[in-house]
């Protein structure tokens, strides 16, 4: 019985660790990405208590919160992009407000974008989306 139960948590624990690789290879890639643009990335998983901005970067003089969401390939949950509920993107709001609380100096123009990243079951890029201003 223990063996069994051993066995359940090492698997529970094999496919959290790679869903977490999963999503910080989509996060390089987005990031990587609106370099490319010209995006100056300021913050990588910017965490308070209300949760987390996956990515903060300045375009021009907008200041962009960037919510990166992927998929593998073929999944069954559907696209990355219908991963944005309303849910998490009033997540994301609160979690600017408390953002522009802590750094005042970066006042401007604010802005929502969303990448969604499909990924290959190697963690290469399939697909990449970017909706500027999402929400």
């Amino acid at each position: 019985m223990n063996d069994r139960l051993e066995k359940h948590r090492d698997h529970r624990q094999n496919r959290q660790d790679r869903r977490k690789e999963r999503g910080a290879a989509a996060e390089e890639a987005a990031a990587r990405y609106l370099v490319s643009l010209g995006y100056r990335v300021l913050e990588r998983n910017w965490r308070c208590r209300t949760g987390e901005i996956d990515l903060i970067a300045r375009d021009g003089e907008a200041l962009v919160f960037v919510e990166v969401r992927s998929r593998r390939t073929g999944s069954r949950f559907g696209a990355a992009i219908e991963a944005v509920t309303p849910r998490k993107i009033r997540q994301v709001r609160d979690v600017a407000g408390v953002y522009l609380t802590f750094h005042p100096h970066t006042a401007g123009p604010v802005r929502f974008d969303v990448v969604a990243v499909t990924l290959h079951a190697d963690d290469s890029v399939a697909d990449l989306k970017h909706i500027k201003a999402a929400f």
